[in-house]
């Protein structure tokens, strides 16, 4: 065992206590697909900001501490709610009265006022990669 490893089966740290958590639950081996599949998600009805970020870190993180403490493989899939409808126009983008026309449209659908992307939820799914 590397010391590395063993420092994080003793870590307090929340993202290594979950981890290790989710590891009593792979006792056995793997599961059947191969590997531990970690799920996050956020909803782009928004420019990004801390809480979106923080949505996406912390699974990131409990998923590198698992990493550390185990052999087992990983997958990370992020969940873009872009089929939600814009239910307000936000106050930090141009083109504001363009965004009233498309209310209560799924963002996927909302026309990007920046110009750069396809959907306002492109636009900020883009800024999230």
């Amino acid at each position: 065992m590397t010391a590395t490893r063993e420092a994080a089966l003793a870590s307090k740290a929340w993202p290594f206590e979950e981890a290790r958590r989710l590891l009593r639950r792979c006792k056995a081996g793997p599961p059947e697909k191969g590997h531990v599949l970690f799920q996050t998600g956020y909803g782009p009805s928004g420019l990004p900001h801390i809480g979106t970020f923080g949505e996406v870190v912390r699974t990131t993180m409990v998923r590198r501490a698992f990493e550390v403490v185990s052999d087992i493989p990983t997958r990370l899939v992020c969940f873009s709610d872009d089929m939600d409808g814009l239910r307000k126009v936000p106050d930090n983008v141009p083109n504001r009265e363009q965004m009233l026309e498309d209310m209560n449209l799924p963002l996927a659908c909302v026309r990007d006022p920046f110009g750069t992307h396809e959907s306002f939820g492109a636009h900020n799914n883009a800024r999230l990669r």
